[in-house]
């Protein structure tokens, strides 16, 4: 049967999997010991037929392998026209077979979402796909192959808190309707708002919104910073881009690292990076820290994971952004770099009641946990507990225009009982210029610059 128009200003499966994708190969029907009326609910056979009819397609979803951008994948769309691209058993068996060949060939995942959730008419059948699909989920993170979520308008219910909130990393279409309650099932006066995909993003809970005339090349560059590179060796650490000579005094190294014309971490992530980098964005818990940037590069070819200071005190949602950074490249198996540039991590009320304590900790977890080599270096200020976080021991840099402290000279001078006449003097006895850090064994090295 042909495969009908949709509604005007949406696109079926099909064409939007011809949006992205250079070639696709559908995969077959897997088979189901399902009815097709589990629940033998009335009128439901006719909804189907109707759906069929309207659609072209025998269930909400069309599974096949692809190629976006030049790189394979397993590709996954869904079909609003059929029953609002709703999931049902059926669903659910097409979702796991396309896992599974997906793990067999190696191949990450890239899913077009459009659905409004859950299927009623196969009723608790139906809400049981929801873990059906998370295991398969699991499964393919632990196999260490990424998963790519496009949230198209609408996203809801469990399609979202699954196929989409679950993915490694989360693109959306300009304004689409985005969230785990739907528009009939929201609370009354709610704001509309609230569930965009612009919402979203000022919230952490997805990556970027993409124009539909960029998606097939944004896909194409994720699948390419995603592949885990041939070469498991530690990312090289960048040249310096700041003052060349070092400090003579304490001081004189706090004052180097604290002027605002030297480089930050943008700076240096563009100059390190062939072609500019993709970011990640936020801490999936309702947080974004703007000092905190992370994403993927590619140097030399190779994908290279980042997390990196601005300049800013770290706030929880920044150490959670980073804790994710870094167990989604050890988990794909690409190397890290980190760029440690803080005067130290929030310590405001607000940051308390965010779980400053807990996200630091979370951070120092993933860096001791990682399966894949993480080179760090300080590239301006690095201040107490809140810079050790993204530190790799045994990989740690240090350009010249930097330092390293367990405390800020001045908290250091105040706890000391010194006074602000000693601020100096304890910056020298603390011992934080390059040179001092690296004669004790701190760094592994004060990298150059780059003339």
């Amino acid at each position: 049967m042909p495969h009908r128009t949709p509604a005007a200003g949406r696109h079926t499966a099909r064409q939007a999997i011809a949006a992205v994708a250079d070639d696709f190969t559908e995969l077959p029907s897997p088979a189901t010991p399902h009815p097709d009326n589990p629940l033998a609910w009335p009128g439901y056979d006719e909804l189907r037929r109707q759906a069929h009819e309207r659609t072209g397609e025998t269930e909400s979803i069309v599974c096949g392998t692809a190629t976006i951008g030049g790189s394979p994948a397993m590709l996954l769309s869904l079909e609003f026209g059929f029953l609002g691209g709703s999931l049902g058993v059926r669903t659910g068996d097409r979702i796991e077979a396309a896992h599974t060949a997906a793990r067999e060939r190696r191949l990450p995942l890239v899913t077009l979402i459009a659905t409004g959730g859950s299927r009623l008419q196969e009723g608790m059948l139906a809400l049981g796909q929801l873990q059906r699909i998370a295991a398969q989920s699991a499964m393919t993170r632990a196999a260490g192959l990424a998963q790519i979520a496009v949230a198209c308008d609408p996203t809801t219910g469990g399609g979202w808190a699954t196929l989409g909130a679950g993915a490694d990393i989360i693109l959306a279409e300009p304004s689409a309707q985005i969230g785990f309650a739907g528009s009939r099932v929201r609370p009354a006066g709610a704001d509309p708002a609230a569930y965009s995909a612009e919402a979203q993003l000022a919230a952490g809970h997805i990556d970027a919104i993409v124009a539909p005339e960029e998606l097939a090349a944004t896909l194409g560059r994720w699948l390419r910073l995603l592949r885990p590179p041939a070469d498991a060796a530690p990312a090289d650490p960048p040249r310096a881009l700041g003052k060349t000579a070092l400090p003579e005094t304490g001081w004189q190294a706090v004052l180097h690292a604290r002027d605002a014309a030297r480089p930050r971490a943008r700076d240096y992530l563009r100059a390190y990076f062939d072609g500019g980098y993709e970011e990640i964005r936020g801490d999936r818990c309702g947080g974004v820290d703007d000092g905190m940037l992370c994403g993927f590069g590619l140097r030399g070819g190779r994908p290279i994971a980042f997390a990196a200071q601005c300049g800013t005190a770290t706030r929880p949602a920044g150490f959670r952004t980073a804790t994710r950074l870094l167990r989604m490249a050890s988990r794909l198996g690409i190397p890290i770099l980190t760029l440690i540039d803080t005067p130290g991590a929030s310590n405001d009320a607000e940051a308390e009641r965010g779980g400053i304590g807990a996200a630091i900790a979370q951070t120092y977890a993933a860096v001791a946990e990682a399966r894949v080599p993480i080179t760090s270096v300080v590239i301006g200020e690095g201040t107490s507990g809140g810079a050790l976080a993204l530190a790799a021991p045994g990989n740690l840099w240090a350009t010249p225009d930097s330092y390293f402290t367990v405390l800020a000279p001045e908290a250091a001078a105040a706890v000391l009982k010194r006074g602000a006449e000693g601020i100096a003097q304890t910056a020298s006895d603390l011992k934080i210029r390059p040179q001092d850090l690296l004669k004790l064994g701190i760094i592994r090295g004060i990298v150059d610059s780059a003339d």
